[in-house]
């Protein structure tokens, strides 16, 4: 991609620098509390293993944090974007109204008729549920969910906090209404109290589709040497569809797509395709080398982030195929290198060498850094909400050294960055958006686009160079004073 001659962004970021903001910003803290952080941040070495970031913990009490709950986690990543499901929230009316269609994963369909993941399905917890239990509610609303939603493939059951804490028994309710509905009925031991953040729940969510789903169906017409299936995208904003667009045009069929825009029997005869493409690392590892070692399937990582990283992962997953589909894979990227090159040539003048600070969950603060790139933009610090170790081992080389790496970041110290570090850009999730704003710092939010969309594969990337191009250079900002 052609580049300008305009100023380093990087210019002035040192190692030596990073490291004495971060010892700044443990100031601010307890001694106890200071300890307890002090782990969770560092300048980014890729060369020095010293500057491994601790993550997978709990967060420290008192210190506002952007994490979400294990049953955040199992509903309303994993199975919620299920299309013809039922997605039931058992427990008290706050955590079910929450998870009301909030993440933006489109489906195709009528809702209400044949699909169902927009829809809030509660069994609405009062005092009498805490005191007596909610078995008996639970297997009534099953009943009433089969009758008056009669297409519904399956219904899934997400416990929150009180149903752990009362001992309901939401695997025999699930047994007995599966045998008796003739539909898959699936209890997700999700209570939010599990765990340090979502992960736990994507984690527990993995393991009801290995023990409920997966290997109970096949596909109706014969597997092939090109079918695949696509683990790990959400379809927010249709990211899933853009996706999918590219790896049929070189010859692949996408026989089923985990969770966004999923069916249910899709999901569970994932077993029988040739190849696993994931692309949320964090939310579906787990199933992916579960059939990998149970059915033989090989699985990899891709980033459908910007053209320079779709193309290279087009070329690495055209390499597990034959020649056929690595011809197909070229002239994918030559179709769509023009239309993605004026793309680049009318916003990178605007972008060239502004600043972005990450911080998101899933996969986003690895795989957004190319498509910043591809605009001639620069990641200077990147972090996650609640990423695990290996997480961070696929981060620390997409980040240059001396930048800020990060994990479980609170509200202060996002602060305390954004006003030493002043990047041009703020990329993260709701709970920071208003408050950056406010600070007259652009902003864009990076859990579901900001109600834009689809970000994924080429038809994403015009979308986004157009939304941060928006955000940065926006002359709302000249109307609003920054506190530093």
């Amino acid at each position: 991609m052609e580049k300008t001659n305009k100023k380093n962004p990087l210019e002035g970021i040192t190692k030596e620098k990073t490291q004495e903001l971060v010892e700044k910003t443990l100031d601010l803290y307890t001694e106890k509390a200071r300890a307890k952080r002090a782990p969770h941040m560092s300048a980014n070495d890729p060369e020095d293993s010293g500057c491994a970031i601790r993550s997978n913990r709990k967060t420290v009490p008192g210190v506002m944090s952007a994490r979400g709950c294990a049953y955040a986690g199992a509903k309303g990543v994993v199975w919620g974007p299920i299309r013809d499901m039922v997605h039931v929230s058992h427990g008290p009316i706050g955590c079910g109204y929450y998870s009301w269609g909030t993440r933006r994963n489109l489906v195709d369909g009528t809702m209400g008729v044949d699909v169902f993941s927009a829809m809030q399905f509660t069994s609405d917890f009062q005092e009498r549920d805490i005191v007596y239990g909610g078995d008996e509610k639970l297997r009534k609303i099953c009943d009433e969910a089969k009758e008056l939603f009669p297409l519904t493939k399956g219904i899934s059951i997400l416990s929150e906090c009180p149903v752990g804490l009362i001992g309901d028994d939401i695997n025999a309710v699930a047994k007995n209404a599966a045998k008796d509905l003739e539909i898959p009925v699936v209890p997700c031991n999700c209570e939010g109290f599990r765990g340090v953040s979502q992960s736990l729940g994507h984690h527990i969510s993995n393991d009801t589709i290995r023990d409920h789903i997966i290997g109970t169906r096949e596909f109706a017409e014969p597997i092939g040497d090109y079918d695949i299936a696509l683990i790990g995208d959400y379809n927010i904003g249709g990211d899933a569809w853009a996706s999918k667009k590219i790896l049929e045009e070189m010859g692949l069929n996408v026989k089923a797509i985990w969770t966004g825009d999923g069916q249910i029997e899709h999901i569970a005869a994932t077993h029988q395709v040739k190849l696993n493409l994931i692309h949320c690392y964090r939310s579906m590892n787990y199933m992916a080398k579960v059939m990998e070692e149970k059915y033989g399937i090989p699985w990899m990582e891709f980033n459908f982030f910007g053209p320079t990283q779709i193309a290279k992962s087009l070329r690495e997953i055209a390499a597990q195929f034959d020649d056929k589909i690595k011809e197909n894979a070229e002239k994918v990227i030559a179709k769509y290198t023009e239309p993605m090159q004026k793309v680049i040539d009318e916003y990178r003048p605007r972008l060239e060498g502004k600043t972005v600070m990450v911080f998101v969950g899933g996969l986003r603060p690895r795989h957004t850094i190319g498509a910043y790139e591809d605009l001639g933009m620069k990641v200077i610090a990147s972090g996650y909400e609640f990423a695990h170790t290996d997480d961070y081992d696929r981060t620390y080389p997409e980040m240059d050294k001396g930048t800020l790496v990060f994990d479980d970041a609170s509200e202060i110290e996002l602060e305390k960055w954004v006003e030493a570090m002043r990047p041009d850009l703020v990329a993260s999730g709701v709970k920071e958006k208003y408050v950056f704003q406010k600070a007259g710092v652009p902003f864009r939010q990076m859990h579901s686009w900001d109600y834009s969309g689809p970000y994924h594969a080429y038809d994403g990337f015009p979308i986004f160079a157009r939304d941060i191009d928006m955000a940065i250079n926006s002359p709302t900002w000249g109307l609003v004073k920054a506190p530093f």
